[in-house]
């Protein structure tokens, strides 16, 4: 069977959850089916080409045209970056996002079965699906209706956002959706989908690759103190992730922590400017604020994550929070949202503890109950690592991703 899968994101350009599914869902999916990935390319000089996190490099003088990054072999996709048109460089990012779906659907003919992820690659998924006449798949890893705050980020191109999943949602002959959270939401916001045709697959986690790390060099190098108790944040500065309220809370948190904030890729200027007249003045009031703005690797986090006491999820939104598998993973504690998908992750009480969003108090009443008991906190750090084992791994995932797509297909 031979499957497109389309998206903005994929290695070495992953900077959300989205992209850290697509990147391990790809990986199991090219043993079972053969697979091409169709990704928003970089533009010229780095950074994404669609519309990414403020600071991305432009399209200017991208060639209109797809890019063949990797020929398929088996058990490994095949992988084409496609542009943005040059002519739109100056454009809002919603149409230079579109005109790379317009490439990506006319690069895709010729499969049996298009999937694609988030709707910067969904109207492509649903004009390769009616180019060819087979079935688009829809993974909805986030809902543009509850997401009012990227007009922030995008103008009007939200409007523009919000009717390519539109369209492709309420086309799609499949709707994948990463929790059950998630699929309650969709066919609230979709009433016209029909419930038959939305299916849960949950996110994964590849426990190989998240595991407790017990040496200290990354946070040394950074000015963690391994010795001292360390609350962390990681995610991206989006209202989504919720990071204001846990700036506000921190003044409340017990002084003897650090607070590490991994957080970067601003959507907007003015988002920036927010949180950092935030952190300037939690600093202000506590010392062991400390904040790495930049992208760092995955075994720098995966060890911040596993020297850290709690590990704290502010979200407002979240479908899943794959961020939370990956600190369970690495045997740490979480404090997180009582949001979306993430009771279907956070065992509360027993692999960490929820907490109403958006609500400082409640946040910091958490995370001192965490740090006040060393014992407790290491062994919901044990149990989240137990079930981030048992429960989610990308195998079981892909198959049940492969079956679907054969169900579609009569294969």
């Amino acid at each position: 069977m031979r499957v497109a899968m389309l998206t903005r994101e994929y290695p070495p350009d992953v900077y959300g959850g989205a992209g850290v599914h697509v990147e391990y869902l790809s990986r199991e999916l090219a043993r079972l089916v053969d697979l091409t990935v169709h990704r928003e390319g970089p533009a010229p000089g780095g950074g994404s080409a669609g519309g990414g996190p403020a600071g991305a490099a432009p399209s200017t003088g991208a060639v209109d045209r797809p890019v063949v990054e990797r020929a398929g072999a088996p058990g490994v996709a095949a992988v084409a970056a496609h542009r943005g048109w040059a002519a739109l460089a100056d454009a809002n990012d919603a149409l230079r996002t579109v005109s790379m779906d317009l490439s990506m659907a006319a690069a895709a003919v010729g499969a049996d079965v298009i999937h694609s992820h988030t709707w910067y690659a969904n109207l492509g998924g649903h004009l390769a699906a009616l180019l060819g006449g087979v079935p688009h798949v829809m993974t909805s890893h986030s809902l543009e209706p509850r997401r009012p705050w990227k007009a922030e980020q995008l103008g009007g191109g939200y409007r523009v956002s919000s009717w390519c999943e539109r369209v492709a949602i309420e086309s799609a002959a499949a709707v994948v959706a990463v929790s059950a959270g998630m699929r309650v939401d969709i066919l609230d916001a979709y009433p016209a989908v029909d419930p038959a045709r939305v299916h849960v697959i949950r996110n994964g986690i590849d426990t190989d690759e998240y595991r407790p790390d017990t040496a200290t060099d990354v946070l040394e190098r950074h000015g963690v103190d391994p010795a001292r108790p360390t609350v962390i944040f990681v995610g991206r500065i989006t209202r989504q992730k919720g990071l204001p309220v846990l700036l506000r809370a921190a003044a409340a948190i017990d002084p003897r922590a650090q607070l590490v904030l991994c957080a970067g890729a601003p959507d907007t200027p003015a988002l920036l400017t927010e949180i950092t007249d935030l952190v300037e003045g939690l600093r202000a009031g506590r010392d062991g604020v400390v904040w790495l703005p930049g992208m760092l690797t995955k075994p720098e986090v995966i060890q911040l994550l596993s020297h850290a006491t709690v590990f704290v999820c502010p979200s407002v939104y979240e479908p899943l929070g794959i961020v939370n598998l990956e600190a369970m993973a690495c045997g740490t504690a979480v404090v997180a949202s009582r949001v979306g998908g993430i009771p279907e992750v956070v065992d509360d009480g027993v692999t960490g503890l929820l907490v109403p969003p958006g609500d400082p108090g409640a946040l910091a009443g958490a995370v001192n109950e965490v740090l006040a008991d060393p014992v407790r906190a290491a062994a919901m750090g044990h149990a989240g690592r137990d079930r981030a084992v048992t429960e989610f791994g990308w195998a079981a995932i892909a198959e049940r991703t492969a079956r679907l797509y054969a169900s579609l297909t009569g294969g």
